[in-house]
């Protein structure tokens, strides 16, 4: 009984909001509409762009290193590149860096980059890295704004070899060693 009385009320009270004239309703209605959407809007989170599913076939790659440096891959052109995506927790990605590090300092036609898909402070990577150091830069990727033109990694590690024209020529998913980036290096005109 209450609850009728309640909805009495409202139908009673409601007309007395709107405008009148014979466009009352659709005034109304126009009215309610941008409240609607924008509450929809509100409570949708900001668009953020998709994912790549694939990387491109000649990714662009611009970073803030945690040295401090800024990272360019089109700088690198000329040079083979190893895009390596890490993380500090991942067991296997530790065990591969000395490998890639060996591998950077061993070849002038060949950089390395690592990208930290990780969790982390720029600060708690420097004190990470002073047990863990490397030679080639470091760059922390946001997990949730990766780079526009890698795909999201599956698993870590996962590495990109590009040829010195800046062509994704082999995609490794797990630990690489420098002997595999050698061979594939090898195989795709270059020893």
């Amino acid at each position: 009984m209450n609850k009728i009385l309640v909805l009495s009320l409202l139908l009673a009270v409601l007309p007395a909001c709107t405008h009148s004239g014979a466009n009352a309703d659709t005034d109304a209605q126009a009215v309610a509409t941008p409240s609607l959407a924008s509450a929809q809007t509100s409570a949708t989170p900001a668009a953020t762009p998709k994912p790549r599913e694939t990387t491109a076939d000649f990714p662009a790659l611009e970073l803030k290193a945690v040295d401090g440096g800024d990272y360019d891959l089109s700088a690198h052109k000329g040079h083979w590149v190893v895009v390596n995506f890490w993380a500090t927790w991942c067991g296997p990605c530790l065990k591969e860096m000395p490998d890639l590090d060996a591998l950077d300092q061993r070849r002038a036609d060949l950089d390395v980059v690592g990208l930290a898909y990780d969790d982390i402070s720029v600060a708690d990577m420097r004190k990470f890295l002073q047990s863990h150091p490397v030679h080639y830069p470091i760059a922390i990727v946001d997990t949730f704004n990766p780079p526009a033109d890698f795909a999201v990694p599956r698993g870590l590690p996962t590495s990109y070899l590009l040829s010195p024209q800046g062509k994704v020529v082999k995609q490794f998913v797990g630990p690489v060693t420098a002997q595999q980036v050698e061979a594939e290096i090898a195989a795709n005109g270059k020893a």
